[in-house]
């Protein structure tokens, strides 16, 4: 089994970066020459005795920005569990270390610049839910890792890592380059990971949900939706449930992604933006390419497309049913479910007619599952592909129930639960798998939308709750406002981590300073002052009630006007992305 190591030191002097093995029998050191970026391998009597010293925990890698390269690091890991004896880690805080001992050298626009990104590559290593491992490969699954070849066996982590989910690969470019310094660095996934131990009749066993998120066509809500011209969906994210008990292991594996045609559905500060199907592209070509390649890595897909049936997500749902038609692959089968509408009234009930609709499918397709001998018995022979609008919340409900479905299942096959025994029945582990699955809920919001997940009430406690709804409608206030005034800056710094966006230190300008339009700040100034006379009018009688009424009219018509002419305008006041052109997001 492949591995790297797993604990440093990083040594640091005015020209090298020094990262020393601190594992057992290990002298072997990385040096990074912070003048010429160079890497090559010493050994640790090489370090010169003065260097200055600090533990780190692994490296994610080097990024250049306006100041030059900078150096990511882990400087804090915490266990998560482990995963078939391997331990497993989620990334907790990072330092980025400049190649260059000063910035004088830059003009004071250029040192606001690279003040900026850094900020964004701030942002992004400190949204939840970095994980890793050193001797294991999290990016695969279970039964893709039985289904490989001895020469896959032998590469290195990185190298045989599914790109997909490798979130610090643009970082390790120049790592990868090189395979003697691979031992050095390993994969970083970003999603959620959770690892119990439980018991059920007097047996242990070990259960785990690892949600893995793609760095294809990544970013936040309503900047990326649909897909793009390699057929790369928005918030695609493949979620694998795992079981362990006497050496035996099974694996249950779903996907989720945006509606894979081009659509768009930007922020203009109305509480729902209109979606829009866009009309000058041919989308059965990157609808192709996306179930071309789930049929490849995965095997049958059965869509389930969950938004409403009626209103301004009507159009999508009909375009994609009519694709999944043209579209004429055996393989690929399609499932309209109006989430909406069979649960309206807290009919949550109802979800059950969609788990009897695909029982049968889902019994066809199965799970993965390996006695103790290692010997595979059961082979998944395609995935659920479910949508929501987000691919968040109602995604989640259902994808957590088909788990549920596929665990009991493999339990009773491995002997844990008896015949005809339900996990409902088991109080204690079916508080735990609900509670786990809304944690995977809340992380995949946090990281889209900005906020935890909605209905995971329902999720935690298989009930939809009047104090559930309220959270609900919490959350989504602060969605609204996050989409609409903060999600243009997670979106460029997203783009800048994966390398969607390069920096270039001999241009002299960047997107960061273009000027707002003079409606930006003229337009709310106007509305404020408007409002706060109109309160002021009411509040400070005039001699007469005409005259109050006179100047309330004024004012308070002033006011109406501008939010009319602010939401008219909506998209010049919104947080937009300013470091990728429109086009590479729609």
């Amino acid at each position: 089994m492949a591995s790297t190591y797993s604990s440093f030191n990083l040594r640091t002097t005015q020209e090298k970066f020094y990262i020393e093995v601190c594992d057992e029998g290990s002298e072997e050191v990385l040096a990074v020459d912070r003048v010429s970026t160079e890497m090559t391998l010493t050994v640790k009597r090489d370090v010169p005795a003065g260097a200055d010293s600090r533990p780190i925990c692994g490296l994610m890698g080097t990024i250049r920005l306006v100041a030059g390269n900078y150096l990511v690091v882990i400087t804090k890991k915490k266990k998560v569990g482990d995963l078939l004896g391997h331990a497993v880690w989620k990334a907790v805080d990072f330092d980025i270390i400049s190649y260059k001992k000063t910035i004088l050298h830059l003009t004071d626009n250029q040192m606001q610049d690279n003040k900026t990104f850094m900020s964004m590559i701030n942002n992004v290593l400190h949204t939840d839910g970095f994980y890793f491992a050193t001797d294991y490969d999290l990016t695969h699954t279970l039964q893709r890792l039985a289904n490989t070849s001895p020469e896959f066996q032998e590469m290195s982590l990185l190298e045989r890592a599914d790109q997909r989910f490798v979130w610090n690969g643009h970082l390790l470019r120049e790592f990868l380059a090189q395979p003697e310094v691979h031992k050095f660095v390993f994969p970083v996934i970003h999603g959620f990971i959770d690892m119990r131990s439980s018991c059920i009749n007097g047996k242990v066993f070990e259960w785990s949900i690892i949600s893995r998120r793609s760095c294809f066509r990544a970013g936040v809500r309503y900047y990326v939706r649909g897909i793009d011209s390699e057929g790369h969906p928005a918030n695609y994210v493949e979620t694998e449930q795992i079981v362990q008990f006497n050496s035996s292991k099974a694996s249950f594996v779903q996907t989720r992604g945006s509606i894979p045609f081009f659509w768009s559905q930007r922020p203009n500060l109305k509480y729902k933006p209109k979606p829009q199907i866009s009309k000058t592209v041919n989308h059965l070509d990157g609808f192709q390419r996306h179930f071309d390649s789930q049929v490849i890595l995965y095997g049958k897909q059965v869509i389930l497309n969950l938004i409403n049936q009626k209103g301004s997500e009507k159009p999508l749902e009909l375009a994609f049913d009519k694709m999944v038609a043209d579209l004429g692959n055996g393989m690929v089968k399609y499932i309209a479910f109006d989430f909406h509408k069979e649960c309206s009234r807290m009919r949550w009930h109802r979800l059950q007619i969609l788990l009897d609709m695909v029982a049968e499918m889902q019994d066809e397709l199965g799970y993965f599952l390996v006695d103790a001998d290692g010997k595979v018995l059961l082979h998944q022979d395609g995935t659920f592909r479910s949508n929501c609008m987000d691919c968040l919340d109602r995604t989640n409900v259902i994808q957590s129930m088909l788990a549920q479905r596929a665990l009991q299942s493999q339990l009773r096959k491995m002997g844990v639960l008896h015949v005809g025994q339900q996990i409902e029945e088991q109080v204690a582990f079916g508080k735990m798998f609900k509670n786990a699955w809304a944690d995977n809920a809340d992380a995949c919001a946090k990281q889209y939308a900005g906020t935890g997940a909605l209905k995971t009430d329902f999720t935690r406690t298989g009930k939809r709750t009047h104090w559930g709804l309220v959270m609900d409608g919490w959350n989504s206030m602060i969605r609204y406002y996050k989409n609409n005034f903060s999600d243009g800056y997670r979106q460029d710094s997203i783009d800048l981590f994966l390398g969607n966006y390069a920096v270039d230190e001999s241009d002299w300008t960047t997107p960061l300073r273009e000027p707002k339009d003079w409606k930006f700040l003229t337009l709310p100034i106007v509305m404020v002052v408007a409002f706060s006379m109109c309160i002021i009018c009411l509040l400070m009688a005039g001699e007469t009630w005409t005259e109050t009424l006179a100047y309330v009219l004024f004012w308070g018509s002033a006011s109406v006007v501008t939010s009319g002419l602010i939401l008219f305008n909506g998209p010049d006041f919104v947080d937009a992305p300013r470091l990728v052109q429109k086009e590479k997001l729609d």
